[in-house]
């Protein structure tokens, strides 16, 4: 149980590539672990650190995708003032944009491609 919730928690932070991803999967991870340790204390079999590590990831992964979303980098929309037109790498045939906030380009789903 314990390795599925680490493997889990790891696959959640690779969300957390960016500036504001990062922040909000740090305090999501946070307030999950801690929801996580409370009702898993509380039901079942009383065990509040595997509640702790499996609210923590999932926290983790939820705050990731809200501070995306709120920065408007999980996927390119073609509605964002911030992100360019897609487009397409000659070498790899995907389409990537570039965002006017940092001059970073990113893949279309949302991923680093160069700074």
């Amino acid at each position: 149980m314990i390795r599925k919730a680490l493997i889990l928690g790891l696959a959640s932070l690779s969300l957390a590539a960016c500036g504001a991803t990062t922040q909000g999967a740090l305090a999501g991870g946070a307030m999950g672990a801690a929801a996580g340790a409370i009702i898993g204390n509380n039901t079942g079999s009383g065990d509040a650190r595997t509640g702790a590590i499996i609210g923590g990831a999932i926290g983790a992964a939820g705050g990731a995708y809200a501070g995306c979303r709120s920065e408007g980098t999980c996927v390119w929309d073609q509605n964002n003032p911030h992100q360019s037109r897609l487009y397409t790498d000659q070498r790899t045939g995907g389409q990537y944009y570039l965002d006017d906030r940092d001059g970073c380009s990113y893949w279309r789903n949302g991923q680093l491609r160069a700074c």
